[in-house]
């Protein structure tokens, strides 16, 4: 009895302060979460005002992902809530958070920097916001991003050269802003990227050639905006997984390489609108996996070989107008 007493004594002091730590924790993320619920000035369907209260563990509360091993929260997904208002720095005091999704609302003004002290992130979704001025050059400082949607939106200026520092990037959407100037070359240092959006925006000059020897691009989408120059003659030799190159509606000239047969996976070829010259390759019937085809409004020659596109097993859509 006096040796269970003993153990019980001691099992208690380790215990005790242990679970003092897990609720100083849990009020710990608590505070910047509702320092966001003040931020928010219109919650049109009454979920986070009603939701969100200290009468109620913070793990519970909607939107909220907690870890069952440090009880701190780990996501946050506000999405699609009609919720209008800002973001506060105190958003940055939730250290344990490795994915954030405030997409498809209607925040406006700039992400905090504090949003930095935030190194666990790996998954970042602002997208279809207001959010203005410059792309945040602070998410370089976020080693472990992954994932990063920052389309439809307002950001304005140039693409920040210190993206490339994000080396496990896999994703980068910025789509439908009001960024402009060239595209950094030093976006080819992100060797795990699939996806490469910058459709619908104003940047100039020519696409670095360095961006087709991401050896794991699947998605390179330039759709819409001040591109000129040429395509490299060597452009699939080392993107082999490549299946979706749009790049419709820009300036681009010289001929269409008919080294893209290489790219055996593509599945989606968009050119038109632009100022090729020539006449089509006759290797682009080695696209076999091609599921849509626009080479409409050029500056094209000669006759298409590919009789009734038979040699497209999986084409459902193609432009050849107007050349």
């Amino acid at each position: 009895m006096g040796k269970n007493f003993i153990l019980l004594f001691f099992l208690a002091i380790f215990i005790l302060p242990h679970d003092n730590t897990l609720l100083a924790n849990i009020s710990t993320d608590e505070a910047p979460l509702l320092a966001l619920k003040s931020h928010i000035s219109s919650d049109i369907n009454n979920i986070i005002a009603s939701n969100w209260s200290s009468s109620t563990p913070v793990c519970s509360w909607i939107g909220i992902t907690c870890s069952s091993r440090h009880h701190r929260v780990t996501a946050l997904d506000i999405s699609s809530m009609q919720l209008y208002g800002t973001i506060p720095p105190h958003l940055g005091n939730l250290s344990f958070i490795s994915s954030l999704d405030i997409s498809n609302n209607t925040f406006h003004g700039d992400l905090p920097v504090e949003l930095a002290h935030l190194q666990r992130l790996k998954f970042v979704n602002a997208k279809t916001n207001n959010f203005t001025g410059a792309i945040p050059s602070f998410l370089s400082l976020l080693p472990n991003l992954r994932f990063l949607y920052l389309s439809n939106n307002q950001f304005s200026g140039k693409i920040p050269t210190s993206l490339s520092n994000l080396t496990k990037l896999e994703v980068l959407q910025l789509q439908r802003n009001f960024l402009e100037g060239e595209i950094p070359r030093e976006i080819s240092d992100l060797c795990y990227l699939t996806v490469l959006d910058l459709e619908f925006n104003q940047p100039t000059g020519s696409i670095p050639p360095s961006i087709f020897n991401i050896t794991t691009i699947q998605v390179i989408a330039l759709t819409d905006n001040n591109i000129t120059g040429k395509l490299p003659k060597s452009i699939c030799d080392h993107i082999p997984d490549l299946e979706g190159l749009y790049l419709s509606r820009n300036s681009l000239d010289g001929v269409i390489p008919s080294n893209l047969e290489k790219c055996r996976k593509l599945q989606i070829l968009e050119l038109g609108d632009n100022e090729f010259a020539g006449t089509v390759p006759r290797e682009l019937a080695n696209l076999t996996a091609l599921t849509m085809l626009h080479i409409g409004v050029l500056h094209l020659e000669g006759s298409i070989k590919f009789s009734s596109f038979s040699l497209f097993p999986k084409l459902g859509t193609h432009v050849f107008s107007q050349n």
